[in-house]
């Protein structure tokens, strides 16, 4: 597999690129200062040139770009944390999955609205005083009284919480001694409900991403904001964090890609005893280590998205580059600040705040360990499997016993 740019998304990939690179690169400084005006005129700008929620499903009023040829658009999309926001694309994990799973009412109510980008999603697993990697130790209980459930807990790490309308909450709804992962559901809760505390806002790494610490004290909400069926909050939660894990490493790529051009950008332009640093052997090194590290993701990202556009779950496929992509795009990274020097520490360079967001990234979604433990059972188990299935054959191609 070669995975070239097709021909049929080429266009719309440059475009998106010529975007990000005129317009939303150099707004950066602004945006990042809060600036809200010049947000406003990037999307506005981005949905006249048909740019806008190009992911999103057409029927949803979004450009309806199939899966895998959303992946060529979301890497350079990438390249700035600011491009989801500018370009739409923030809602598209909500939006597929309150479309799937959501009452008529609430369909109605959000999807359209979220998919202009009129109101924003926000989503809740996460607990302060709980193993995060372990989500069957969650607290936060749901009760039903009456035709009302009533919420108590507390989560953190809820994203968009204090700019959101809804949030759509995971919380124990049954009763000990059921299966944990029959245990949990998701409740849509608007965020103007009586109870729905918004605690702080929690800087991570010294950065205020819009990450918050939420309050639910005695909240309640109707029956019918249950999100899918009672029980199922695993199985939503799987259903959206898998092809999330993917729209992860496709923007790791470009920020990664970026990063590598600035690098090589000073590499040529920086002289030092004589001589440009490209012709210095040990920043050569840097230049073959990114290099291979982002063709290599690139690659196992492709394969991942080709399985799923399919309609494989690729488990072992995500859970591969989902540790592999946050590796990479940290290296990269970290290498392109140890070739710009005192400059790469500085804001007045991208890089000082694309790593600290890159250090996020083998944390959300599921910590390195748990990922690199479960994928490589899965690959034992098929494995062991394949084997026993075909004693004495020729052994299968490692993509056929990992299917």
């Amino acid at each position: 597999m070669l995975f070239p740019v097709p021909d049929r998304v080429r266009g719309v990939r440059d475009a998106v690129h010529t975007f990000m690179t005129e317009r939303v690169e150099p707004a950066e400084p602004a945006l990042n200062s809060g600036d809200r005006d010049t947000l406003l005129r990037l999307r506005d700008e981005a949905k006249k040139e048909g740019l806008w929620a190009l992911g999103h499903p057409k029927e949803l009023g979004g450009g309806g770009l199939p899966f895998l040829d959303y992946v060529y658009v979301n890497e350079v999309q990438g390249r700035s944390e600011w491009g989801q926001l500018a370009l739409g694309t923030f809602t598209l994990q909500d939006s597929l999955m309150l479309h799937k799973y959501a009452s008529p009412r609430w369909r109605e109510r959000y999807l359209a609205p979220m998919v202009a980008g009129e109101v924003s999603p926000s989503f809740a697993m996460t607990e302060p005083d709980h193993a995060g990697s372990d989500p069957t130790q969650l607290q936060t209980k749901a009760v039903l009284d009456g035709d009302e459930w009533v919420i108590t807990g507390r989560k953190w790490f809820t994203t968009g919480a204090g700019q959101a309308a809804y949030t759509t909450v995971m919380c124990r709804t049954e009763p000990e001694g059921t299966a944990p992962h029959r245990a949990f559901s998701m409740i849509v809760v608007p965020t103007d409900t009586p109870g729905y505390r918004i605690v702080r806002e929690t800087p991570v790494l010294g950065l205020n991403g819009g990450h918050y610490e939420v309050a639910y004290e005695d909240v309640r909400v109707p029956a019918d904001n249950l999100l899918g069926p009672r029980g199922h909050g695993f199985v939503i939660a799987q259903d959206r964090l898998g092809p999330g894990r993917i729209f992860h490493c496709m923007r790791w790529l470009g920020q990664a890609q970026r990063a590598f051009e600035l690098m090589c950008d000073r590499l040529g332009s920086r002289v030092a005893f004589g001589e440009p640093l490209s012709a210095k052997q040990l920043m050569q090194q840097h230049v073959f280590d990114s290099y291979t590290e982002i063709q290599a993701s690139r690659l196992l990202t492709l394969q991942a998205a080709e399985q799923i556009d399919a309609g494989d779950q690729a488990r072992i496929e995500i859970g591969a580059i989902k540790v592999v992509g946050a590796r990479m795009l940290h290296n990269v990274i970290d290498r392109a600040i140890q070739v710009h020097g005192a400059a790469g520490l500085t804001d007045d360079l991208p890089l000082s705040r694309m790593y600290r967001h890159a250090r996020e990234a083998r944390l959300y979604d599921g910590p390195d360990e748990v990922h690199i433990q479960s994928t490589a059972r899965r690959i034992l188990k098929n494995m062991s499997e394949a084997n026993r299935g075909a004693r004495g054959a020729v052994p299968p191609r490692g993509d056929q016993a990992m299917a």
